[in-house]
C-alpha cells in the first residue's frame, strides 16, 4: 500500500485530539503512534516539513479496505470475519451483545457485495465441529442466502440488511441446541421438541433484552417457521410478513445443502429441484433457485472429460459454471487446481459429486484459494 505525505491529510489533525493514523519519518520508520497528541499547529508544521507520511492503508475505513483488498486476500477475510460473527452470536447474553453483532455483522455484508460467489461458497461449506459452531454457521449460511436473494428481488438496501440480521438472530435461543441435534441418531426429545417449539419467542427476548427494538426485525424472528397456510408454528397463524417468508425459504434450502448425522448433505441440484417442487410459482423461491443456480461455487462436479472439479463461479450460461479441476481423469490429484472452461463440450459438466464422494478432499483454505486464483 502506497504512502502519502502527512500534508495531504492535515484536514483530519486536531491539534490536541489523539492521532487517527500512525506517522512515519520520511525513511518510513515510525515518527508518531497512533493516539499520540500533536499539542499545537506550530508542532504539526514541523512534523510536516520534515517529510513525514502516512500508510494510505490506514486511512481506509473497514468496509474499504474489504472493497479494495487483493482478491487473492478475500478467503482469509472472510474466514476472519465469520470467526468474530461466529463470536458474537455465541454470546447473546453480553451487556455489548447489540454492538458486537452490528460490528462484526458489517464486514459479512460488505464481503457479501464484494464477491457473491464467494459468499455463495461459504454456503455451502461444511465443517464446524462443536454445537454452537454449527449453529452460528447455520445462521450465517442463512443470513447470506437472505441478503443474496432480497437483493435479487431488488429490496431495498435498508430491507436487505434487515433480512440479513432477521436470519442472523432467528435461532439465537437454540445455537447450541442445532448442534446437538444435526449430531443426534435419534428423534427429538420432549423436552427437545419444547425447545423447538418455543425458540422463536426466546430469540425475541434475548434481543429486546439486548435493546433491539425494531418491530419489524422483531416479528419477521417470531414469525420465521410461520407458513403462508397456517400450518408453521409457534402460532399457526397464516399472517406472514414478507421477511419471516423470506428467511424461512432461505432456512430451509440451506438446511438441506447441510449435512446430519442421519443425511448426507443434499447436493445443490437437487436441493434447488426440491424448493421448485415443495414450492412452485413463489417468486421468492424462483428468485432463491435463479440466484443460486445449479452448479454453485463451492459444488463439485465431474466433467465429461473424467476430471473431478470444484465450481468457483457461475457463468454466463447457468449450465456452463467457471470451475477448477481437482484431479485428473484417472483421479489422481493435481499439485495445484486447472482452471476449466465448461462451455466446451469436452469439459462440459456431466454431474454433481456428493461431498461424501469428494476425492481429493482439500482443506478448506486450499479449497477457498481455488476459488479466488
Amino acid at each position: 500500500m502506497p504512502f502519502a505525505e502527512l500534508s495531504s491529510v492535515k484536514h483530519r489533525l486536531v491539534p490536541g485530539a489523539p492521532l487517527p493514523f500512525n506517522v512515519r519519518d520520511a525513511d518510513r520508520t515510525l515518527l508518531l503512534a497512533r493516539g499520540q497528541m500533536v499539542e499545537s499547529n506550530e508542532q504539526l508544521e514541523a512534523i510536516m516539513r520534515r517529510g513525514a507520511l502516512v500508510d494510505m492503508a490506514e486511512l481506509q475505513s473497514p468496509r474499504d479496505q474489504i472493497l479494495q483488498a487483493p482478491r487473492e486476500l478475500l478467503p482469509q477475510i472472510w474466514q476472519q470475519a465469520m470467526a468474530q460473527l461466529g463470536l458474537a452470536l455465541a454470546d447473546a447474553t453480553a451487556p455489548s451483545f447489540r454492538e458486537a453483532l452490528v460490528e462484526a455483522a458489517a464486514p459479512v455484508q460488505t464481503l457479501v457485495e464484494r464477491d457473491p460467489d464467494l459468499a455463495i461458497f461459504q454456503v455451502l461449506r461444511q465443517g464446524a465441529s462443536a454445537d454452537l459452531a454449527y449453529g452460528a454457521q447455520r445462521s450465517l449460511q442463512t443470513a447470506i442466502t437472505s441478503l443474496l436473494v432480497a437483493q435479487r428481488l431488488s429490496w431495498e438496501p435498508a430491507e436487505a440488511e434487515r433480512a440479513f440480521k432477521v436470519a442472523l438472530t432467528m435461532n439465537l435461543s437454540m445455537l447450541e441446541l442445532q448442534g446437538q441435534l444435526a449430531r443426534q441418531a435419534t428423534p427429538p426429545t420432549p423436552d427437545q421438541r419444547l425447545a423447538l417449539q418455543t425458540h422463536p419467542m426466546r430469540s425475541v427476548r434475548l434481543l429486546e433484552t439486548a435493546g433491539i427494538s425494531d418491530p419489524l426485525w422483531l416479528r419477521a424472528v417470531l414469525q420465521h417457521h410461520e407458513c403462508e397456510d397456517g400450518s408453521g408454528y409457534p402460532s399457526g397463524s397464516g399472517d406472514v410478513c414478507d421477511l419471516a417468508s423470506l428467511v424461512r425459504r432461505s432456512d430451509v434450502y440451506t438446511s438441506k445443502l447441510a449435512s446430519r448425522s442421519t443425511r448426507d448433505a443434499m447436493s445443490a441440484d437437487i436441493a434447488g429441484r426440491q424448493m421448485f417442487m415443495q414450492d412452485p410459482g413463489h417468486p421468492m423461491t424462483a428468485a432463491l433457485v435463479k440466484e443460486f443456480g445449479i452448479y454453485p461455487p463451492g459444488c463439485h462436479v465431474r466433467l465429461a472429460s473424467g476430471e473431478l472439479a470444484v465450481v468457483v463461479a457461475r457463468g454466463a450460461a447457468i449450465t456452463a459454471p467457471v470451475v477448477a479441476c481437482l484431479s485428473n481423469a484417472r483421479g489422481a490429484p493435481l499439485s495445484a487446481p486447472v482452471r476449466r472452461d465448461t462451455s466446451d463440450r469436452k469439459y462440459a459438466v456431466a454431474g454433481v459429486v456428493g461431498e461424501a464422494s469428494v476425492y481429493p478432499r482439500l482443506p478448506l483454505d486450499r479449497l477457498m484459494a481455488a476459488l479466488v486464483a
